[in-house]
């Protein structure tokens, strides 16, 4: 009796050793079939191209939009096709990663919020805020429809003085927050599109505590501009 008993339980413990051992080669099976997605999953994305800049603005609808994300919330604004050269312009700084992390140093109540200076991003610069960008000018587009409505966008510029052919900032440019405020700007600036959505953060924008030039005291950041993919 003891013997088959012997016999019985020697044949158990086989069994489950052989149990324990497919269970093993499944989970090798299965790992190895996770990795080999993920391969594929890997080199299908390395296969596709990235597209260049330039490629991405020739593929843009003709009046894409961007959203300008901030520290205070998100404003959606359409660039118009009838002025392309600051059209281009603003995309490829967007695409390019040009805005990200720029501040908004001149913020006025009942005017405008303005951002887009490169020296924003130190403030050991502060001094100098509101007289960067990116090494040149963009030719004037002064479209007579075009007007300083809320949310209208246009690009901020040296005096005329300096600048008597207006032309416009390479990379600054200011979002109107007050049409009553800005109207004496008609015909003087280049506008280049409008805010379809996030007016309230423009207000939440314009209702912060500035010092005497109009620089934030807590500071009001743009954290990217992106190419919107759902609206374009």
């Amino acid at each position: 009796m003891k013997k088959i008993l012997f016999i019985i339980c020697v044949a158990s413990l086989l069994l489950m050793a052989g149990c324990g051992n497919q269970g093993g080669k499944g989970k090798k099976a299965d790992s190895a079939e996770t990795a080999e997605v993920e391969a594929v999953a890997d080199s299908t994305a390395q296969a596709q191209p990235q597209l260049s800049t330039m490629e991405k603005i020739a593929a843009m609808p003709a009046e894409p939009v961007f959203d300008i994300q901030t520290s205070l919330g998100t404003i959606k604004v359409r660039l118009y096709a009838d002025t392309p050269k600051h059209r281009e312009n603003f995309a490829k700084l967007a695409f390019d990663g040009y805005f990200d992390g720029l501040l908004f140093h001149r913020v006025i109540r009942d005017f405008m919020i303005q951002g887009g200076d490169p020296l924003t991003k130190n403030i050991e610069n502060q001094a100098k805020f509101g007289t960067g960008g990116p090494g040149y000018q963009i030719p004037a587009e002064i479209v007579e429809g075009h007007h300083h409505k809320k949310g209208a966008l246009a690009a901020a510029r040296k005096g005329d003085m300096a600048n008597p052919m207006k032309e416009s900032s390479g990379s600054q440019f200011y979002i109107v927050q007050s049409e009553d405020g800005c109207r004496h700007l008609d015909g003087e600036y280049t506008i280049f599109g409008e805010t379809i959505d996030g007016f309230a953060v423009i207000d939440k924008i314009a209702a912060v505590a500035t010092d005497g030039r109009g620089l934030p005291l807590e500071p009001v950041q743009i954290i990217s501009v992106k190419y919107d993919e759902e609206l374009n």
